[in-house]
């Protein structure tokens, strides 16, 4: 069982925005004081500590009764801490803002008057990633992501910047499970395909928010984590959804073909080429993004990451 909140408030707000933090000392100052920047007033911030060591607890408690904080006994899985701050949401709207990422002032603002729309049951914005060296690019630049039932773009090649997302609280009640509490990398994946399976995704074609990007990101630290959760994440979906397997069977093989390319990444770091090429081969009819790496796995891996610096440069400008 969680503490009771240090801070509380009596009023029931339009917004509950799930903070979930663990050992974020370095950042969440700034992730906070974010929230309580933004010109939409109307929110509540549960901040959902999972168990950490570090002063990240007492900074939050700084704050004022708009803050609610809850401290978990121990340490659980990101899908699990996500359901145990989402039980203490009282707003009609959900967002989400890990404790090194960082709001943009307008962000709710802009989000949630397209809420209007009542089969909108997500929506999401541009974003900048950014690095503590000072580098940053937008994540949308000339190609815009989808709007609408977007389920099949997405189980293709996922595009959701979590720092962006908002999503309707009574969309999120009518599912079955809230977030895979198996899930540490995917949970967000996982949960946000099943609300645009049945309900609109809309998009704010600017950017909200900043997604940092540094070595201590679960993405940096576990890579091999996240090829397993998706693995198990298609699986799922094949015993949810009716006829899944033939329905959706071209995303899927590009869904397996992204992870054999993370894999193929791995392989070509040790400078194992011949693998990289076994692993894509099986993907090259199914969509042209793979001949890039199987032609370029003839080099090294660092040829390879140069083309794809210069690539992002002429496509983002930076």
């Amino acid at each position: 069982m969680a503490n009771q909140p240090i801070n509380s408030s009596t009023s029931t707000p339009k917004v509950s925005v799930v903070m979930n933090c663990l050992n974020c000392e370095k950042y969440v100052g700034e992730a906070i004081d974010s929230v309580y920047g933004q010109t939409y007033k109307d929110w509540e911030i549960i901040f959902w500590d999972n168990a950490s060591t570090d002063r990240s607890g007492e900074i939050a408690c700084r704050y004022d009764g708009r803050l609610r904080y809850f401290r978990g006994e121990k340490t659980v899985s990101l899908g699990e801490a996500r359901n145990k701050a989402l039980q203490q949401a009282r707003g009609q709207f959900i967002a989400f803002l890990d404790c090194d990422d960082i709001w943009l002032p307008e962000k709710l603002e802009r989000q949630i008057p397209l809420f209007k729309n009542e089969r909108a049951g997500l929506v999401f914005s541009n974003a900048i990633y950014f690095n503590d060296n000072g580098e940053s690019r937008k994540l949308y630049g000339m190609q815009k992501p989808p709007r609408g039932l977007v389920f099949r773009e997405l189980l293709t090649k996922y595009f959701l910047p979590m720092p962006t997302v908002v999503i309707r609280k009574s969309v999120l009640d009518s599912l079955d499970e809230w977030f895979d509490e198996r899930f540490n990398i995917c949970e967000d994946a996982d949960l946000f395909l099943r609300i645009a399976y049945n309900n609109d995704v809309d998009y704010v074609d600017e950017p909200l928010a900043k997604w940092r990007a540094h070595k201590e990101n679960w993405t940096f630290t576990t890579g091999s984590l996240v090829l397993k959760e998706n693995r198990i994440m298609l699986n799922k979906f094949r015993t949810i959804y009716k006829d899944f397997e033939k329905q959706f069977k071209r995303e899927i093989l590009l869904k397996r073909g992204d992870i054999q390319y993370n894999y193929a990444l791995a392989d070509w770091k040790k400078g194992k080429k011949r693998l990289v090429r076994k692993r894509l081969y099986p993907y090259l009819q199914v969509s042209k993004r793979f001949w890039v790496p199987y032609v370029f796995s003839f080099f090294s891996y660092k040829v390879y990451k140069q083309f794809l610096s210069l690539y992002t440069m002429v496509m983002y400008g930076t």
